[in-house]
């Protein structure tokens, strides 16, 4: 029996065989490569939201980060719907700007319990913390991205802000997620001497 002709079992179908030659089709059914810049900005997003769900996964018992990640989460697909569907076909998926506010409002009140930054951090500590950097390092590609994609069509600004702003949130979290700072790394120049 050929694969097409067995018997199909309960779910979503997955396979569809229709990006087998590179390609992909965005919401409005235009197909383009999957390099396109397009592509690549809601992509390397999707990227950064599988490893915000690594980090509320290690994170589990602050039930108030999780809340407030699992937001992001839901703001990250928002933006690619955005990104995925151009033009005015998909003028009902634009992202907002209030959730830009509100992750610097949750930045804030986080870094208001931190202690100052005298230099910069190595990326580390908690596998919590050192996720969460992860993150913030594929939010900057991720707006990078969608600078690129700017520069060649004009997107949602919210898109840019929202994406700036999460990277100085997941910066904020991950010193949260090192006990309050407590574990931070600090970076010394070559003319300190290394913590340790």
């Amino acid at each position: 029996m050929a694969q097409s002709d067995q018997p199909r079992r309960g779910g979503t179908r997955v396979v569809t065989r229709g990006g087998d030659t590179g390609e992909t089709a965005l919401g409005r059914g235009v197909r383009v490569a999957k390099s396109d810049a397009r592509v690549e900005a809601y992509g390397t997003i999707d990227e950064a939201s599988s490893v915000l769900g690594v980090v509320r996964a290690l994170a589990a018992g602050d039930a108030e980060l999780d809340a407030m990640l699992r937001q992001v989460q839901v703001d990250l697909f928002n933006i690619s719907a955005d990104l995925h569907m151009p033009g005015e076909q998909g003028a009902h998926l634009r992202f907002p700007s209030e959730p830009v506010q509100r992750i610097e409002t949750e930045l804030d009140a986080m870094n208001a319990e931190l202690p100052e930054l005298k230099n910069f951090l190595l990326p580390g500590g908690s596998q919590a913390a050192a996720q969460a950097h992860v993150a913030r390092t594929l939010v900057r590609r991720a707006e990078r991205r969608a600078v690129t994609l700017n520069g060649q069509e004009a997107i949602n600004p919210a898109i840019l802000s929202y994406l700036n702003r999460l990277a100085d949130f997941l910066f904020v979290v991950a010193r949260r997620l090192n006990d309050n700072g407590a574990r931070d790394e600090v970076w010394a120049p070559r003319t300190q001497k290394a913590a340790g």
